[in-house]
């Protein structure tokens, strides 16, 4: 496995200031390898992206696999600053409307974001967030599928057949935005992110833990992250976690 040291990918390689970019031939998991490094005292803003990850994970532990090159596969660490006050689940959002930013950016597609942070063009996946945290830090870990995608998923290349952008392509213009969404209050960002979100107003199935669906119309987003859906009854729901299901308007 081959080891770059930060900002040494050549000439390509010039990456937004005030970020420490890392990025390695292979590894087991960017987010796992981000996460020690932060017990070890890795600065705000260090970020590890790898060209392939061999045990990648996606939400609920599902399997995050992308053919070697092809796809961005990178995890963030944001350090908690406790005179911020920044709920943890922000960090998550920020990452996910700047990938949304940098799709656009660097290939002209730009993808609907469903809740909580699942990026979609055409309703089907191009891109997935996994956050981890520590009590000090919280690691956010992407995958963008540029230039592969798994069976039901879409990648950029598939979606604009002439795009030449390369995974380091995207990140470089995600980080940008991503400091950008820090200047902004939680409030102010809380409702950038609900005027964003793709879901407000649909009709959704939600496939919970344990096997519950609950099918309703996604009303809001509260400010601590959770989803407020109501049902056809009136009956009112707010979803922690679980899959999200934009269902067709009949």
């Amino acid at each position: 496995m081959s080891h770059n040291n930060a900002n040494s990918l050549g000439a390509d390689a010039d990456w937004p200031s005030g970020w420490q970019v890392r990025r390695v031939a292979e590894t087991g998991s960017t987010n796992a390898d981000l996460l020690l490094a932060g017990e070890g005292g890795a600065p705000h803003h260090s970020v590890l992206m790898a060209d392939f990850q061999s045990s990648g994970k996606g939400r609920l532990d599902r399997t995050w696999v992308a053919e070697p090159g092809t796809n961005l596969l990178v995890s963030l660490l944001f350090r908690l600053d406790a005179g911020a006050q920044r709920p943890l689940h922000q960090f998550t959002q920020m990452v996910g409307m700047a990938a949304a930013r940098a799709c656009t950016q660097v290939a002209g597609v730009t993808p609907n974001m469903k809740w909580p942070n699942d990026l979609l063009v055409n309703n089907k996946k191009i891109s997935g967030i996994l956050a981890q945290g520590a009590p000090q830090f919280v690691v956010v870990g992407i995958g963008v599928n540029v230039g592969w995608a798994p069976e039901g998923a879409t990648s950029l290349v598939h979606e604009a057949p002439s795009c030449a952008a390369k995974p380091t392509d995207v990140l470089r213009a995600m980080l940008p935005h991503i400091a950008s969404f820090e200047s902004l209050t939680p409030q102010q960002l809380h409702q950038l992110y609900q005027d964003e979100l793709s879901t407000i107003g649909q009709r959704v199935r939600v496939e919970q833990h344990g096997g519950a669906v609950l099918e309703g119309v996604a009303v809001a987003v509260h400010t601590d992250g959770r989803l407020l859906v109501r049902e056809d009854n009136g009956a009112e729901h707010h979803v922690d976690t679980g899959d999200v299901v934009h269902l067709r308007s009949a």
